[in-house]
């Protein structure tokens, strides 16, 4: 298993838990974002820089997603090309986006993005709360315990 992070967007609370989740269970995160991100040393983290576009990032992460992986993404398309991917994907408010929820998350975004084409005026996402974070930390960490257990025994 691999995590691959959206970085451009994610906040740098969530990188920093992703950070030490990767070095305590041993799984490589690759943090894919379109400006230089830096990352602490470690043979399980790595940053990738891809080149300024819509959606090169998101590309980029679908290439190399393999079945069973984990994506941290706030991006609802991108969430949906995963599960279709076989992947799992992750929010950084804690919400896993599954093949039961992500039709309907689509759709919701789709309407907002319509009235905002409009001309009306729609609220974006409200601030990260702590509450957010230690949701996205035990869910993390509720994901990769499942995940090990499935592992073979050395």
């Amino acid at each position: 298993m691999h995590i691959w992070v959206d970085a451009d967007a994610c906040p740098v609370v969530i990188k920093e838990i992703l950070f030490r989740a990767a070095e305590r269970s041993k799984i490589a995160a690759t943090f894919v974002a379109n400006k230089l991100l830096r990352v602490p040393p470690s043979p399980y983290l790595r940053a990738m820089q891809v080149p300024k576009g819509f959606d090169v990032a998101d590309n980029a992460i679908v290439a190399a997603l393999e079945v069973g992986d984990l994506v941290i993404t706030a991006d609802i398309p991108l969430a949906a090309q995963v599960i279709d991917k076989g992947g799992h994907a992750l929010n950084p408010r804690g919400e896993f986006y599954s093949p039961e929820n992500i039709k309907e998350r689509l759709s919701m975004r789709d309407f907002m993005e319509s009235l905002r084409a409009s001309g009306v005026e729609t609220q974006g996402p409200s601030a990260m709360q702590s509450s957010d974070r230690h949701t996205f930390a035990a869910q993390l960490d509720q994901f990769l315990a499942r995940e090990a257990r499935k592992l073979p025994r050395a």
